[in-house]
């Protein structure tokens, strides 16, 4: 007989907020879903993997279900050619970040065999802060704290030089729920920026119009003149490539800041 899969989460974690959901999650999800028999566990949890990774989620969830390929039977090297080939399908730094959560869980047996012969758990990232876990699967360096422009952001930032030459380019970092001002990149030709989500998820909003999620490999273009700002959700980090695009007679405009009261919409 195969292994039946069971699971409490939702109700442990949900089951008095969102009982519906907590239900579905159990008992349908888990419950049914994965214990039908026309796919092999393995085989689910490579689709699950794939399918997490192609919606840019590298959070814990992730981490779960790659602990899971590789107790029902996915080796390293299946996993990296796995990673590989969905990359050129969803893109590349979606499969950096995804890298650096299954180099750590199947790197655990190797380490763990050198040491005494025989597999074994390794806490790995389970004993690391969230800032620490962002640090790992950002592929830039977070830098250092964002003091120069501390007055306009909510919350701590940090700020790495990815390139200062031909076009300036910075890795920008935000703790949970820190956001920038509400900005405008001035120029009288050209000019603009380029944010490009490299790890955790976050937000971008124009003036007057809806906001908009970011998450690994996803770009927005900032035309000069428009007013807007960007900042990590409430409960993630977040890191993006800044790109200063070239124009002539380039400013950046700092204005309000973001409020709680219109953050807390989001």
């Amino acid at each position: 007989m195969s292994e039946k899969i069971t699971q409490t989460a939702g109700r442990d974690q949900l089951g008095d907020f969102a009982p519906l959901f907590a239900e579905l999650n159990d008992d349908v999800l888990f419950g049914r879903v994965w214990n039908q028999p026309a796919l092999s566990l393995k085989t689910k949890c490579v689709v699950t993997v794939v399918a997490l990774m192609a919606s840019g989620i590298t959070d814990s969830s992730l981490r779960y279900h790659l602990d899971n390929a590789k107790n029902h039977g996915v080796t390293r090297e299946e996993i990296t050619a796995i990673i590989t080939h969905a990359a050129m399908y969803v893109g590349w730094p979606k499969a950096w970040a995804v890298f650096n959560l299954a180099k750590d869980v199947w790197s655990s047996d190797a380490e763990t065999a050198d040491a005494d012969g025989s597999a074994g758990s390794n806490p790995g990232t389970d004993a690391l802060s969230a800032k620490e876990r962002h640090v790992r699967e950002c592929l830039f360096p977070i830098g250092d704290p964002n003091d120069g422009f501390a007055q306009y952001f909510i919350g701590q930032s940090y700020l790495a030089p990815v390139s200062t030459s031909q076009v300036p380019m910075y890795n920008v970092t935000f703790e949970p729920g820190c956001r920038n001002n509400w900005h405008i990149h001035h120029a009288s030709s050209g000019g603009g920026q380029i944010l490009i989500c490299v790890a955790g998820r976050g937000f971008h909003q124009v003036w007057g119009q809806p906001v908009e999620e970011m998450l690994p490999g996803d770009v927005i273009n900032v035309p000069a003149g428009t007013k807007h700002w960007h900042g990590a959700a409430p409960d993630s980090w977040f890191s993006h490539l800044a790109v200063e695009v070239p124009g002539t007679d380039t400013s950046n405009e700092w204005l309000e800041p973001v409020s709680n009261a219109e953050y807390a919409r989001l």
